[in-house]
């Protein structure tokens, strides 16, 4: 849709710009292709593919950072970077003329070379991008409508007529129209033709809006609109889930928009924190998180608007024209029966209870419904325009729809009114937007498959692709999920009625739901139920790998998975054909009966073994029924099925990956030692548990920056040996140093990973001596390659051999490592190849075993060590769940995380929420169980019966409430009457014996409907622990929510919204007392609602993706120009697939605001940011954790802008939050109290400020150490805050503290140092002068005089803003390559003694790195303003994570 408010092309880059945007997409393009990926499937690049198949061999740490979110969905585009490929591929050892001559270029092509350089090649690759035909023309058009002024707007050539449509609906003026058409020169356009294939359409031409004729479907598609515009403002469609409406508070906290210009709001800055914001809260109040509820809605302007109960107009009216009549009563209590006919709406005379069309006296015909409300009751015509000048001044981005419903976990009392629009959707099994649609049903299935077959050849075509993927796929999702709460609401009939209702399958608006319970035995040895319960989950995420790697001709089905009300519910669209036929005729490939029968079909090796390469899947053969071998490219489970569409389709993806030993119990495998010693292998609850692709990735990773190493090592023997005869040859001196590294690591690759780590945590930014060094490196192992080729190709084999046996290759003579899923499956029977093959079952279980090894004691501690710097510290649940999962670690292992936590002081908010975490799944479990055996009369009263045993230890009677023993009474006659009532009190008798007991064993008598209302705090308390330690194996210490309380920190709020927020409950807004004793803290009026919690994947828009990878690798050289047109340009791009509103314009705007930003134009940035902070309230969430950090973000830009009461109370909100959802026990919590401080300090609120300044120095000593820049900064700002209250001396010794941090750390001579020994000084002297005035006043016995004035400057705007820019790692530092050098070489001196090796190190792991510095650098660069983010200042505060995995699913 056209928003008005900012043209569709206000960040394409103007026509000059866009010649060097054109040539860097060329470029980008240009990567893409080299890496193999499926877009050109042309043979002469399929021998790049380094090692493995899809080029990821070198994407380094960077795509290993990038990748990890989204690797899912396609594998990561290395940057151009062949420098291995023939050392690591035999068979590419004498690279093509042309291939040696692309790759001769320069290894850092991507990084070094002016923009032009790749251009040329871009167009050799075949596919000349031309980014004008993308952003065409802006033609600026003048469009006329009756009754109204000449309207000139501004339209791209690419829009639709269909999209000035939409924006004339939109627009204030033109808004109450729906049906008309637009001519040109009194011809009507085709509302489906893009502008500029209309001929005569020229800038400033005039559109006429010309009202048409209404049909029975405009009629009701024009009272909706009516419906809509009046309500709003209502915020009930967003708290109720409804059309994918959410909500946002930023205008209500800023009150209005932060970019008018006019002052309307007081200068006079009210800056005082409420109670909630200060240091020191331990329960934070639930209101604050949606203020204003109360003016929210707007004023009312009918009482009812509804269709008439005497529609359908009868046979004679229709013959006169009638199409509907509708029902109205306006705030003045008259009331109208309104006629819709074809030339528009007029008053008839017609009651409640006589029929009489005639028009009324006089008729007053009008073309739109709201010109004849406001002819008939002035109150409405007030109210709309109202409601139409609030609209209005909403930003755009408030009233765009999100890709997928939000829900709210807290809600207001909403008031229920009568509207029959909403009525009707309701019982109607259409789907809202269906009614534009011709033919009622959709296809889901050839929807979702044809749009993947769509072109892909150039950059339109495949934005065409993306934007239809993804609009189906949204439109797939809501349809689904919508099924779904039918089917368990019980509105929908089962296609096998006659069977078990667990064991029901559905069929709605053709999609197929399936619930998660163990049909048939069918899991019976995998572990029943509990395997059926996660394989919808694992089967999604087969389907997330396959659509990502995006084979042509291998489809998959449209799958949702969906919990609701304690069911999982699957929803998947409908092959064709499948319905008619038994499951056996139609399996082509795979087995249905976990290998006892076995099918395979070339056509599907085929296919699946090209996804295989970039999935690390070994292909490997089976035996089947009748012992014959049976090839397979995929797990056994895996079913092909070709559909009668002709299609081949593959399901039940839930063994993709190979499975996790350290969760299974097997006969014959040996864990290793420090394993068992870990309490490993767990048994779990099911046979499922496979490994995550990220870990395979990381795996393979490691294992290659061994092979690397290893390998040049052997070559510089060889070297060596040749030195004596070519004395010319200079190179090898680089590598000296690596062979006495390499001889005393022999084969193992532990050192590798952990060096990786300290460089993280060292080296901000790997500067561009880095990549001179790896260049001289790559040089140098390439000129040795060649040389040894040429002379002696047997030599060059054997080294790569040796290095292939040493890392545990499959494949002797190349480095190959993939996985055969199927290697640990009870009941299948594998033909093993011999000894030392790739085929060799020993060889490839030995792998599976290593990668799972990997993950607990590599991958575990890795992550740890990562955090331990705080850059991006999680903040919450699902944000721990994603960084565990970016390093593939799964969230079994969660017990596991937390006793290496438990051992961190540092790390201590992280234990906290990693435990929090546990519990909530913990309970999930639990309530899944329990609402499955709940009536659904009963669910209020259970959930909140559930809420209270979970949070409090006060009285929990779930006695059922009177009013529906009430309901049981009258229902039952009166024959039951006597029965129901000593129900009622055997219940309470029995829940009485409960909690006496403490047990929940339920005894006979009570009724098995109650089960639900015999668990007490207790006995849940206890199932928490059990299934703690069931399933995670940890200890959980505690046996209440006290003991919880009291031991592990944790706060109830958070315990409550990361609870509602997993199994999808929404609790009444209000202020929940925890520590009530004599009432329940909930009741049953306390639960609102529930909702879907819906599992689903993101399609991804891959060139936009490429293009912000390449901004972010300018970034990182500090080209912050060209990167801020990447960026724009990849914003463009997604808002071209995604339309206005997702996640990943998300990124991309907070990450433009912040170049702005750091380029000067902070009103830019400000603009910019306000935008984000929008975007990620609506997208993910009022209370989510990037939303936090939009806040803190933008409240800096608006002090930037002189703002400064604005920006208080924007980190107010943000410190709200976050106390809300962790507590204020946080690194991002000293961050926030620090910015508030500052700011505080500048208004000389000077008490305030020492409150926050202080307990952000409390966080930065338990987090960072006594000696970290973080804790010498917090010093700094205390000294400044107590020398303007005139206390001195403790000012004195405060700044002595920051003098000595920083002469510990940067050494006497370094500025920073020097800047806090003058400031000593200055204190000193004022203390002096203080104590002087003092001891003349002791002296002269006059305690009477006034103390004279001391000179205390208050701190300057700038100076502040400053400070808050340093806080926050934004340093505007221009470094010469000189500084960068000496920084490096500092670096170096630090943390290796011996330098020249760890030189080398660097160099081997820039080879597979080499190009990609992205994903590293940005995480290097944390808050620290230390020495070393000198370089890497420019860069973020951090936000590592959620920049580079902009991506995220």
């Amino acid at each position: 849709m056209a928003l008005e408010t900012e043209p569709k092309n206000s960040n394409a880059t103007s026509a000059g710009d866009a010649t060097t945007t054109t040539k860097t997409s060329g470029k980008a393009k240009e990567n893409n292709n080299t890496a193999g990926s499926k877009k050109n499937q042309n043979p002469n690049q399929q021998n790049q593919n380094l090692v493995n198949g899809n080029g990821t061999a070198a994407d380094g740490l960077a795509a290993k950072k990038k990748g990890k979110k989204n690797r899912n969905k396609s594998p990561p585009e290395p940057t151009a970077e062949h420098v291995g490929a023939a050392l690591s591929n035999g068979h590419a050892e004498k690279p093509t003329a042309e291939e040696a001559g692309k790759a001769e270029v320069d290894p850092n092509a991507n990084l070094e070379k002016p923009e032009g350089g790749a251009a040329p090649q871009a167009e050799a690759e075949g596919e000349d991008i031309d980014l004008d035909a993308l952003h065409d023309v802006g033609i600026t058009v003048n469009i006329s409508s009756p009754g109204a002024d000449l309207l000139c707007v501004q339209l791209s050539s690419m829009e639709l007529v269909q999209e000035i449509h939409q924006l004339l609906m939109d627009r204030e003026e033109t808004c109450h129209r729906t049906c008309f058409s637009l001519q040109l020169d009194n011809v009507t356009l085709d509302n489906f033709a893009e502008l500029k294939t209309i001929e005569n359409l020229e800038q400033g031409s005039t559109i006429k809006v010309v009202e048409e004729p209404y049909t029975m479907r405009e009629a009701r598609i024009h009272v909706r609109h009516v419906r809509d515009l009046l309500k709003h403002l209502d915020p009930a469609d967003a708290y109720n889930g409804i059309d994918c409406t959410s909500l946002t508070y930023l205008n209500t906290i800023t009150q209005g928009d932060l970019l008018d210009k006019k002052k309307t709001r007081p200068d006079s800055v009210d800056c005082t924190p409420p109670e909630y914001v200060t240091p020191g809260v331990n329960e934070p109040p639930l209101l604050p998180l949606h203020p204003n509820v109360k003016n929210a809605k707007g004023p009312q302007a009918l009482k009812v608007l509804t269709t008439s109960a005497w529609n359908p107009p009868p046979g004679p009216r229709k013959l006169h024209g009638d199409l509907m009549y509708l029902y109205v009563v306006t705030m003045e209590e008259k009331r109208f029966h309104i006629s819709a006919c074809s030339k528009g709406f007029y008053i008839n005379q017609s009651t409640d209870d006589t029929f009489n069309p005639k028009p009324d006296n006089p008729s007053h015909l009008s073309h739109s419904l709201i010109d004849l409300l406001s002819h008939i009751s002035p109150s409405f015509r007030r109210a709309f325009q109202t409601i139409q000048k609030r609209r209005t001044m909403r930003h755009a981005f408030e009233r765009v729809a999100t890709p997928y419903q939000v829900y709210q976990w807290a809600s207001p009392t909403l008031e229920h009114t009568v509207d029959a629009i909403r009525a009707e959707d309701a019982f109607s099994s259409k789907l809202g937007y269906e009614e534009h649609i011709p033919g009622q049903t959709r296809d889901w299935n050839e929807e979702l498959q044809t749009t993947r077959e769509l072109p892909r050849k150039t950059l339109p075509e495949r934005l065409l692709r993306e934007r239809a993927i993804f609009k189906v796929h949204g439109d797939f999702v809501t349809a689904a999920t919508r099924g779904a709460m039918a089917v368990i609401d019980g509105n929908v009939l089962a296609i096998n009625p006659g069977e078990d209702s667990k064991m029901q399958m559905f069929i709605w608006n053709n999609i197929f739901f399936s619930l998660g319970f163990d049909v048939r035995d069918h899991y019976k040895e995998l572990g029943g139920d509990a395997a059926a319960f996660v394989a919808p989950r694992y089967d999604l995420h087969g389907v997330r790998v396959y659509n990502a790697v995006d084979v042509e001709g291998l489809y998959t089905l449209g799958t949702v998975v969906i919990d609701y009300r304690g069911y999982r519910v699957t929803a998947q669209s409908i092959i064709p054909g499948i319905l008619e036929r038994e499951q056996e005729q139609s399996v082509v490939y795979g087995s249905i009966d976990f290998g006892k029968t076995v099918l395979s079909h070339p056509k599907y090796l085929e296919l699946l073994r090209q996804a295989g390469k970039h999935l690390k899947i070994l292909p490997h053969a089976v035996l089947n029924e009748r012992d014959e071998p049976v090839e397979l490219c995929s797990s056994v489970e895996c079913k092909g099925i070709i559909g009668n569409d002709g299609r081949h389709y593959i399901l039940d993806l839930l063994r993709t990956f190979p499975p996790d030993v350290n969760f299974l119990k097997l006969q014959d495998v040996q864990i290793s030692k420090e394993l068992v010693d870990m309490g490993f292998p767990i048994e779990h609850r099911h046979k499922l548990c496979c490994l995550r692709q990220e870990l395979l990735e990381a795996f393979i990773e490691d294992r290659y920056v061994s092979f690397i190493r290893i390998a040049a090592v052997h070559l510089q023997q060889l070297n060596a040996k040749k030195q004596t005869e070519k004395a010319e040859e200079k190179p090898v001196p680089a590598l000296e140093g690596a062979e006495a590294e390499a001889k005393t690591n022999g084969a193992e690759e532990s050192e590798s990973k952990e060096e990786k780590m300290e460089e993280k945590e060292e080296k901000s930014q790997p500067s561009t001596g880095d990549t001179k060094t790896a260049e001289a490196m790559v040089n140098a192992i390439r000129e040795a390659q060649s040389n040894v080729a040429t002379s002696n190709e047997v030599q060059a084999a054997e080294v790569v051999k040796r290095a292939c046996a040493a890392v545990g290759s499959l494949k002797e003579k190349e480095f190959d490592f993939r996985f055969n899923p199927d290697v640990f499956s009870p009941g299948i029977r594998h033909v093993d190849g011999e000894e030392g093959t790739c085929s060799s079952l020993a060889k490839q279980k030995v792998l599976v075993q290593e990668a799972a090894e990997f993950l607990v004691l590599k991958q575990i501690p890795a992550f740890i060590k990562e955090h331990l710097a705080h850059s991006s510290p999680p903040i919450d649940g699902q944000s721990l769940t994603e960084s565990l999962h970016s390093h593939g670690i799964n969230v079994r292992y969660l017990g596991k995380v937390i006793k290496m936590l438990g051992q961190m002081p540092r790390m201590d908010y992280l234990y906290r929420i990693a435990i929090l975490e546990l519990i909530v799944r913990a309970t999930k479990h639990i309530y899944y169980t329990y609402m499955q055996n709940t009536e659904p009369l009963h669910l209020s009263a259970a959930i909140s019966h559930f809420l209270n045993c979970l949070l409090t230890n006060g009285p929990v009677n779930p006695a059922v409430s009177s009013e529906e023993a009430h309901k049981k009474r009258t229902n039952g006659g009166k024959h039951n009457k006597h029965k129901s009532s000593k129900g009622g009190k055997g219940q309470q008798q029995q829940q009485a014996v409960g909690n006496q007991n403490g047990s929940s064993s339920g005894s006979s008598n009570a009724s098995s409907t109650s089960d639900w209302a015999l668990v007490t705090p207790r006995s849940l308390w206890q199932q928490i622990r059990r299934e703690a330690k069931a399933y995670w194996d940890w200890d959980l210490d505690c046996d209440s929510i006290e003991s919880a309380v009291s031991k592990y920190g944790i706060l109830r709020i958070s315990l409550l919204r990361a609870f509602c927020l997993k199994v999808g409950i929404q609790v009444l807004l209000r202020e929940y007392n925890f520590e009530s004793k004599h009432k329940p803290t909930f009741g049953d009026d306390d639960i609102v609602n529930v909702f879907p919690v819906v599992k689903h994947i993101s399609p991804r828009a891959t060139d936009a993706y490429n293009f912000y990878t390449t901004g972010q690798a300018k970034i990182q050289q500090g080209m912050f120009k060209e990167g801020y047109e990447l960026i724009s340009e990849a914003l463009n791009l997604l808002n071209n697939v995604f339309g206005a509103m997702h996640q990943e314009n998300g990124s991309c705007l907070r990450m433009l605001a912040r170049l702005s930003y750091l380029l000067g134009d902070a009103q830019d940035a400000l603009a910019i940011q306000q935008r984000a902070v929008i975007m990620s309230e609506r997208v993910n969430g009022i209370d989510h954790p990037s939303t936090i950090l939009e806040y803190t973000h933008l409240s800096l830009y608006s002090f930037a802008n002189g703002h400064v009461g604005m920006s208080l109370k924007l980190l107010y909100r943000a410190r709200y939050l976050m106390v809300l959802i962790c507590g204020e026990d946080h690194p991002e919590v000293a961050l926030i109290d620090s910015n508030i401080s500052l700011i505080l300090h500048a208004l000389g609120e000077y008490e305030l400020s020492l409150r926050f300044i202080e307990h952000a120095l409390k966080l930065n000593l338990k987090y960072f150490g006594n000696k970290a820049m973080h804790v010498a900064v917090s010093y700094h700002l205390m000294a400044r805050t107590q020398s303007c209250m005139g206390d001195f001396r403790s000012a004195l010794n405060n700044e002595k503290e920051t003098y000595s941090i920083y002469k510990s750390q940067l050494g006497e001579k370094h500025e920073k140092t020097r800047d806090s020994a003058e400031c000593l000084r200055l204190l000193t002297q004022q203390a002096v002068l203080l104590q002087r005035k003092m001891n003349d006043i002791y002296s002269s016995g006059k305690l009477t005089s006034d103390l004279p004035p001391i000179h205390i400057t208050p701190p300057s705007m700038g100076s502040v803003l400053d400070m808050l820019n340093t806080i926050n790692g934004i340093l505007f530092v221009q470094i010469s390559q000189k500084d960068i050098v000496k920084v490096r070489s500092e670096i170096e001196k630090h943390f290796k003694a011996n330098s020249a090796e760890s030189e080398v190190n660097d160099a081997i792991k820039s080879i597979v790195a080499a190009a990609n510095n992205n994903g590293e650098a940005e995480e290097g660069a944390s808050k620290d303003i230390n020495d070393q983010a000198v370089t890497g200042s420019q860069l973020t505060n951090g936000e590592s994570a959620t920049t580079t995995e902009a991506t995220s699913s």
